[in-house]
Formats: C-alpha cells, structure tokens, sequence
C-alpha cells in the first residue's frame, strides 16, 4: 500500500500572525486566478487547491464557490 504524504500551506511571511482567515482567502484567489490564467487543467495551480484546502475551512470555500457561479463573489478573480 503506498504512503499517503499528509503537508499544508508553506509559511508565508505576508500573514505572520496566527489568524490565518487572510492566508486562506488569498491562496483561494490566487488559484482561481491561476486556473482563470493558465486553464482547468493546469497542473501548476493545483499547490494552489492544496493550500486553500489545507487553511480554509470547507464551509466557507462552499460559500465562496457558489458566490462566484452567482457572480457574488467578493474577491479580484
């Protein structure tokens, strides 16, 4: 059976503090620009996906992802 590998976000110096809420918005933004830029299936955007999912909480990112099909969302995408 193969390994699973379990890692999250890197440090980012940009968010030192311990409230990551800022982190996790930023990550998901850049890789919906990412996906936006370079296409679905761009494989350097999925560091991106694991970073988001790694910091956010799965509530917020449902919320965020129906915001953007409704045309809501809050961010520069």
């Amino acid at each position: 059976m193969a390994e699973i590998e379990l890692k999250t976000a890197p440090a980012d110096f940009r968010f030192p503090t311990t409230n990551q809420t800022r982190h996790c918005f930023t990550r998901y933004i850049e890789y919906h620009k990412c996906l936006n830029a370079k296409g679905e299936d761009a494989a350097e955007c999925q560091k991106f996906a694991r970073y988001y999912r790694s910091l956010c909480p799965v509530e917020w990112v449902e919320r965020w992802n129906e915001q953007r099909e409704n045309g809501t969302f809050p961010g520069p995408l």
